[in-house]
């Protein structure tokens, strides 16, 4: 994985950085131009853009077996699965994250292990607050081995509006908890399945912030 893009020291996610260019030039354009209305909102675009972009250094000191949500935002689902019914293949326990367009945007990883594969699935742009989103929309899941040889799957889900996942990942990677590893942009959600004896402490509606609210313990 990029170590820039893992310690990032900008004050925010650097494929923000295009967007930024164009509504400051925008701002210019229009200045010059003489279009003071155009010229407001375009300065309101540079604000909103840096403020969806942000990538605030955050850390965590938890026990090792510790799960930290690996997104922003509001847990919108906590269901327990028949080893048919997710990715693990075996009985699992489903938490979902949906990301609103004002929360941050930058991923991390849950817990310490190792990438064991990353499997990048096409597909539609239903709203990411919706159960089919989850199995329909655009996706990508990265699987996860801990140190203690448990897998986790967490995945990245595009929503209405978000239309480009990105994830810094790469099969074989070591990765700790809290560790940045991608984003989605412009609203989206994250599902994780987690092993069925895992300790959950998540519940529905609560919010979290990636790399600091811990959602359960592995056994």
């Amino acid at each position: 994985m990029d170590p820039s893009r893992v310690n990032n020291k900008w004050p925010f996610a650097r494929e923000g950085l295009p967007f930024v260019l164009m509504a400051v030039l925008l701002v210019i354009l229009f200045s010059v131009l003489g279009i003071t209305v155009l010229t407001a909102f375009s300065a309101f675009l540079v604000i909103f853009v840096l403020f969806f972009f942000r990538d605030p250094h955050r850390t965590c000191s938890c026990a090792s077996n510790a799960i930290l949500t690996p997104a922003d935002g509001r847990i919108v689902k906590v269901q327990r699965l028949a080893g048919k019914e997710n990715p693990l293949g075996e009985p699992a326990v489903l938490i979902s994250v949906f990301m609103s367009l004002f929360n941050v945007h930058v991923n991390r990883i849950p817990i310490a292990g190792i990438i064991e594969g990353i499997h990048y699935h096409p597909g539609k742009f239903f709203s990411a607050n919706l159960d089919k989103a989850s199995e329909q929309n655009e996706r990508n899941s990265i699987t996860l081995e801990t140190v203690d040889a448990k897998r986790i799957i967490v995945t990245q889900v595009a929503g209405l509006v978000a239309r480009r996942i990105v994830c810094w990942a790469k099969q074989g990677d070591q990765v700790q908890t809290g560790q940045r590893f991608g984003l989605i942009r412009f609203g989206s959600r994250l599902d994780i399945f987690l092993p069925q004896d895992s300790q959950i402490l998540a519940q529905n509606g609560q919010r979290v912030k990636a790399g600091q609210t811990i959602i359960g313990y592995l056994s």
